[in-house]
């Protein structure tokens, strides 16, 4: 069955004829409405958009199906409503939060709610946020470090943001490493090191806070995986600076200190469309407060 958000999204690029246009009329990132596109011709095993430097057209498939895409979206409809109603709750959420407090959030959640179907699906905020504003997500995990949340309030994104999590960063080190045994970290102190980064948007932090210590950062890894940086700690390429909700439950080979103030943080929090009241999204946002609440952390 073809997804009739996939259908949307191509009326609006037949529309607009680019892409670019067409994810700002929805809302969208430009890589996300690539995305469903290409998703949209796998399915159908045929092109659907042609592009070229001049912008993009829709091919004679592409044509045939927005014309008929009223017509799927209304037979969808109506076999949906005679179908049983199946209650569908759909959360976004970045990578360690998904592996940290999500499926404990889940569980409880189940618990409550037999019967829903759960979609997740793993996105940094970039791209979770516009996702809840679409629709395509009812509520979304998400972060910022150190500044104002990326949604305030009286927004006029018709998003919300809930804190949910104050989430410090530790300073992940080889066991064997000198300053292994200490309780405390100051940035200044580990001047000397090579870095890996697990977070692209850590360099600028450390940028900025390491010339606050007084010392330039050498780089061993400029990564995107948390987990995968603390392989590399492990293995000796260097030190590492780490949230606490992303530290590995592995922690053979490793030390962990926090990491003294002045020094950057990632805070967390709930994502969710204020015009739209869903119950099973605030019921999970519950549950994720829940969760939290239980866990040996920073509570926001």
């Amino acid at each position: 069955m073809i997804d009739v958000r996939r259908l949307v999204v191509l009326r609006e690029v037949a529309r607009q004829g680019s892409f670019n246009r067409a994810a700002a009329a929805l809302r969208l990132t430009p890589s996300a409405v690539s995305q469903q596109i290409s998703t949209l011709e796998r399915g159908l095993g045929v092109a659907v958009v042609r592009r070229s430097t001049r912008g993009v057209e829709l091919t004679d498939a592409g044509r045939v199906l927005a014309e008929a895409s009223d017509a799927i979206s209304a037979e969808q409809e109506i076999a949906r409503l005679a179908t049983a109603r199946t209650e569908r709750l759909t959360v976004a959420t970045f990578t360690s939060g998904g592996q940290r407090l999500l499926p404990a959030a889940l569980l409880r959640f189940t618990a409550e709610h037999p019967g829903v179907e759960l979609t997740v699906l793993e996105n940094e905020p970039d791209d979770s946020l516009p996702l809840v504003r679409s629709g395509a997500a009812d509520l979304a995990l998400a972060y910022h470090f150190d500044g104002p949340p990326p949604i305030r309030p009286g927004d006029r994104s018709g998003l919300t943001w809930t804190p949910l999590l104050d989430d410090p960063m530790w300073i992940v080190l080889p066991a064997g490493h000198p300053l292994a045994g200490r309780e405390l970290l100051s940035l200044a102190e580990l001047a000397g090191e090579r870095w890996v980064h697990g977070c692209l948007s850590i360099v600028e932090l450390m940028d900025h806070y390491s010339a606050m210590a007084g010392f330039e950062v050498r780089t061993a890894c400029r990564g995107t995986d948390y987990v995968f940086a603390q392989s590399l700690v492990r293995a000796g390429v260097g030190v590492s600076m780490i949230p606490q909700v992303a530290l590995t439950a592995d922690q053979g080979g490793l030390a962990t200190v926090p990491l003294a103030q002045p020094c950057p943080s990632r805070y967390i929090g709930i994502v969710t469309a204020s015009r739209r009241a869903r119950t099973l999204a605030a019921a999970l946002s519950k549950a994720l407060h829940e969760t939290v609440a239980g866990l040996p952390l920073t509570t926001a």
